[in-house]
């Protein structure tokens, strides 16, 4: 097709071992654009309410974006998009690399794999060519074995690999996706899903190209975003020269970083971990995605091993959250979530929520078989890492998440998580939209949602009063909606620091030949927002559960800049519900269903 779309869908049931394809509907495409709307909308009208999420019933969406595999910028995301094995929810988490293009150069815009292979498998695409292959000699294996192993298969250096670790075949709810070694969609569990359908990996290779609607327009429009993209201090100066762990000093020096399970909100440690000390003692090279202009991605070395990462999420979970200052010991854990497929977030979350059951007592020194978990300890993150991918003693315990694991010990409240997905690296008590955003996030605890630091702490579009709750809910909403047009057209987060609503639709429309207004790109967004809601509302969840850990409703930061705070959830949730055109419930109106088409 001409109009970025590759207007194909590739569907396997590895029950049966059928392969066939199918056209896009093109209409529902317009609608959800591509990407996390378009796979979310499907697997709602293909899987029943109530199915186990680890069982054959589920269904699980490998989606790119229409713009994905294009010439505009930072074209290489693609999404996995499930229901949720850690929490019901609707899963759909995104990833960068190369592995998103080369399905669309294959000539497919997605590929939807159903049922369960009897032994384990991988598929095999190259161009139309598709098999299923066995898989039984890379069960068990790392991700970096399995990807040299199935690139010395295919026979060719230019194929890219999906695959999943030892997490994702034991079923880990915490366990990712990776893609070319070092790329994760990390969050919801996605990768055990894969795990359960004795999937190890998808390679893929395409000798096609993305062609658009109107080339000449959209060479324009790249030419301009990427000028905008280069100009901004965030994406032209900050990401490229220190990667995400850029934010490390920043957050702290606003006492927003969570500390020791979110009990503290300062580090005073915080530069031996940053963006900056990375930069001067380990970086080797920067490592970008495809067509990507800010190389936000860091490869590393320590103590002769090399592996991509880490970014600034798993430099705070292994970091500050833990207690952590020895910068050596978070690479090492980053790079074992790597190798065994962990969402690294909700790993070393999941330890530093463990370290504090240990100091209160709950967890007991004899159930230790391994280090002691203790604040500050960087053997103790290594070591538990590697025995939560291999599932061992206590360490199969922690490869649940924390929530299971609190729950497990009778203290769900010590479980920093909205609908049982670990929170990210920023305590809501000190920025009240973000922590709106926490609590109503679709996948539950989650920063890129609707990343409201961006206005709250960097000024970016304009800067807020991060302690102010005036006009956070409009704020969010319109940040929501426009990050679900992000993901779906397959672009990164990243560019909006640089670019508006309006940027989007000359790319989006140049591409396809729509001719879509920023408004009208924005409702894309809502619908997206408002499906997902309503598969949520299906699955048994409820406005009750719209809420943030009760630490960060009831006990003030101790120290630091944001000392004092709180979180004021409770007087912006019902004005969030007003302005999404929902009742008290949370539950969308029948007015706005059918005004979004729902």
């Amino acid at each position: 097709m001409s109009n970025a779309y590759a207007g194909k869908i590739l569907r396997i049931n590895l029950t049966t071992g059928s392969i066939t394809t199918e056209a896009l509907p093109v209409e529902k495409a317009r609608a959800f654009l591509g990407g996390r709307g378009l796979g979310g909308r499907m697997l709602a009208e293909e899987i029943p309410a109530g199915i186990d999420p680890l069982s054959e019933a589920n269904k699980i969406f490998f989606i790119t974006g229409p713009l994905t595999g294009t010439s505009a910028p930072t074209s290489g995301r693609y999404m996995v998009v499930t229901k949720s094995p850690l929490n019901n929810t609707i899963a759909s988490s995104n990833s960068g690399g190369f592995w998103g293009a080369e399905l669309k150069f294959a000539g497919y815009d997605m590929v939807i794999v159903e049922g369960k292979a009897a032994q384990p498998v991988y598929i095999y695409i190259k161009d139309d060519q598709v098999e299923i292959r066995p898989a039984d000699k890379y069960w068990g294996k790392l991700v970096s074995e399995t990807t040299d192993g199935l690139l010395a298969e295919a026979g060719d250096d230019k194929a890219r690999v999906l695959t999943i670790g030892p997490a994702g075949e034991r079923l880990s709810p915490i366990a990712a996706v990776m893609n070319d070694r070092y790329r994760a969609a990390g969050r919801s569990g996605v990768g055990a899903v894969m795990g359960s359908k004795n999937l190890k990996a998808i390679v893929v290779r395409g000798s096609g190209k993305v062609e658009v609607a109107q080339p000449d327009r959209f060479k324009e429009v790249v030419s301009g975003l990427l000028k905008k993209i280069r100009e901004n201090g965030v994406t032209g100066q900050g990401l490229p020269a220190y990667g995400t762990a850029v934010l490390v000093n920043i957050i702290n020096e606003s006492g927003i970083l969570p500390t020791n399970n979110f009990q503290e909100a300062y580090f005073p440690a915080a530069d031996e971990i940053s963006g900056e000390t990375l930069a001067e003692k380990y970086l080797k090279k920067k490592d970008p995605c495809y067509r990507c202009p800010i190389a936000c991605g860091r490869y590393c070395e320590v103590d002769g091993e090399e592996g991509g990462g880490p970014e600034y999420e798993t430099i705070w979970a292994y970091g500050s959250d833990c207690g952590v200052s020895d910068l050596k010991a978070v690479i090492k854990a980053n790079n074992l979530c790597n190798e065994y497929g962990l969402d690294t977030i909700s790993a070393g979350a999941t330890i530093a929520a463990a370290m504090e059951l240990y100091q209160r007592g709950i967890i007991k020194p004899e159930e230790v078989d391994g280090p002691e978990l203790k604040w500050g300890s960087g053997e103790a993150i290594v070591e538990w890492t590697r025995k939560m991918g291999a599932g061992e003693g206590l360490g199969a315990k922690l490869a649940l998440g924390s929530a299971r694991l609190c729950e497990a010990y009778g203290h769900p409240e010590l479980a920093m998580a909205v609908k049982k997905q670990e929170l990210p690296a920023y305590d809501p008590r000190g920025v009240q939209g973000h922590g709106l955003q926490y609590a109503t996030s679709n996948r539950g605890g989650c920063h890129v949602r609707g990343y409201m630091i961006s206005p709250e702490i960097l000024g970016l579009p304009e800067k807020l009063d991060r302690f102010s709750l005036e006009g956070k809910a409009e704020w969010v909403k319109v940040f929501q909606d426009l990050t679900a047009v992000i993901d779906s057209l397959g672009l990164c987060l990243f560019t909006s620091f640089a670019l508006g609503a309006q940027d989007y639709a000359d790319l989006y429309n140049a591409a396809t030949g729509e001719n879509l207004t920023a408004e009208q790109l924005l409702a894309c967004g809502e619908r997206i927002w408002n499906n997902e809601r309503l598969f949520n509302l299906q699955e048994g969840y409820t406005a009750q559960d719209d809420t943030l850990p009760r630490r960060l409703l009831e006990e003030p930061i101790p120290d630091g800049p944001s000392k004092g705070s709180v979180h004021r959830l409770a007087e912006l949730l019902p004005v969030y519900y007003q302005v999404r055109g929902w009742d008290e419930n949370g539950v969308p109106t029948a007015a706005r269903r059918q005004e979004l088409g729902l």
